[in-house]
């Protein structure tokens, strides 16, 4: 069976979709994107965006709901969480995102 194709605009183009004060998983965007089993193709390529990139990475978070943890540094992990905050996302007492409340229905 051939290996899938994609690119990474491709990711990009769906996680420029997601609104403000939504989310989406790494999973559910790499099934929008077309890319079956592709979510770690998908924090692969949020994570090579230049610093000054206008996709909204900050939007796409783990099927818990939480913000993954970069091996870098804590500084990402606190700006997506202050740019979330700031379109009105909330987080629960253990730093969860309530899917249910604001989870991208991708449309």
């Amino acid at each position: 069976m051939p290996a899938a194709t994609f690119s990474y605009a491709q990711i990009y183009r769906c996680v420029s979709r997601i609104p403000p004060g939504r989310v989406a998983t790494y999973g559910q965007v790499a099934k929008l994107a077309g890319i079956p089993n592709g979510a770690r193709s998908v924090g692969y390529a949020l994570s090579a965006l230049d610093d000054g990139s206008l996709v909204p990475w900050h939007r796409v978070v783990n099927a818990a709901g939480e913000i993954s943890p970069r091996s870098s540094s804590d500084a990402m992990e606190n700006t997506q969480r202050i740019r979330l905050e700031r379109e009105g996302v909330v987080f629960d007492a253990h730093g969860r995102i309530p899917l249910a409340m604001f989870r991208w229905n991708g449309e």
